[in-house]
């Protein structure tokens, strides 16, 4: 097998060994998201020898991300490079033997099916439930296992969602806000080492399901404080969390359906709105570069076009899709795009 010894202490693990090993490089995983979480796990199952990573993200690398999105560097915040392309460059020099697969896109309900298609497993690296629940629809409707993880401040969350096994992330709402509380990026914020715990926890759940150990995997929602030094463990019952589930007792999946979900989201910890706009054909940022001089401070590069005025900054990507940094009025942020972008 290529990279024996590259795996060898790996493979001496004897719940995963030779076989294992075998399964991780024939598997695939989706990771959603490139920030915190979706960076360390990324590395993690790259080093491991998962032969196809997906990498999906609708953001760009800024500052602010680097103190705890292990694979970007100042150089990547400075050209505002894509997170997807900046960690996929990066990955690449880690490990050249692994497919991996950077996609600069929204993750929607019109997307979701082919970013999925031919994984064996999804791991959740967002910032919001709209996308979290999508996840959970199409895991639903398709049989795939993923995994969910969240954090905030000192404190950090992940269960492992198996279809027809464990209860659903529809299920879990209510334990996991009794779990978590209110608090979010905005109002805690965060510190570095609790992303890196909780990818460590969902890239290890990925392994087991990438490498067929499915009854190792977990069938508790973890709750970790690592200022406390504390760690929790929730029995997640189907039965009793599940039983009037609209996704997975009845089969509703009305995200991966497009009935519910929003066009415009707020980003957690950003000061920021994210725009999704569909444009036929995509738009031309040249040609937008060129409209927009006269207008405020523009930067473009091959992926995206950056607009500074007004005390806010318009990040346009190709496919229409913006973020309006500088506020966290949905309603400002769609005014804004509407005048200088268009509708």
């Amino acid at each position: 097998m290529p990279g024996d010894e590259r795996y060898s202490r790996q493979v001496l693990f004897r719940p995963l060994g030779a076989e294992g090993q075998q399964r991780l490089a024939a598997g695939g995983a989706l990771i959603v998201g490139c920030g915190a979480l979706g960076s360390h796990v990324a590395e993690l199952l790259v080093r491991c020898g998962v032969g196809e990573v997906r990498l999906a993200d609708r953001d760009f690398v800024e500052e602010s991300n680097l103190h705890r999105q292990s694979l970007f560097r100042e150089a990547d915040a400075e050209r505002g490079l894509p997170k997807a392309i900046a960690a996929a460059d990066r990955l690449r020099e880690i490990n050249s033997q692994i497919r991996i697969e950077p996609f600069v896109e929204q993750v929607g309900a019109d997307t979701i099916g082919r970013l999925a298609e031919g994984m064996a497993v999804i791991v959740d690296g967002t910032d919001n439930f709209d996308t979290r629940f999508l996840i959970n629809d199409l895991a639903l409707r398709d049989g795939l296992p993923w995994v969910y993880g969240a954090c905030v401040g000192a404190y950090g969350l992940s269960a492992t969602i198996v279809p027809g096994r464990s209860p659903c992330l529809r299920c879990l709402i209510d334990s996991l806000s009794a779990a978590a509380g209110n608090e979010t990026c905005d109002t805690a914020g965060i510190i570095p080492p609790v992303p890196a715990l909780i990818a460590s926890i969902q890239a290890a759940e990925a392994i087991k399901i990438l490498s067929g150990s499915l009854g190792a995997v977990s069938r508790d929602l973890i709750a970790v404080d690592l200022w406390d030094n504390s760690m929790q463990r929730f029995a997640l019952d189907r039965d009793a969390l599940g039983r009037d589930c609209p996704a997975c007792r009845r089969g509703i999946y009305e995200y991966l359906e497009g009935e519910k979900g929003t066009r415009s989201i707020i980003l957690c910890g950003r000061n920021a709105v994210q725009i999704q706009a569909k444009w036929a054909g995509g738009i031309d940022l040249e040609a937008l570069a060129t409209r927009l001089q006269s207008h405020g401070d523009v930067v473009r590069n091959s992926f995206l076009l950056r607009l500074s005025l007004q005390g806010v900054t318009l990040a346009v990507f190709s496919d229409g899709r913006a973020i309006v940094s500088g506020t966290s009025d949905p309603v400002r942020a769609r005014t804004l795009y509407d005048r200088y972008v268009g509708s």
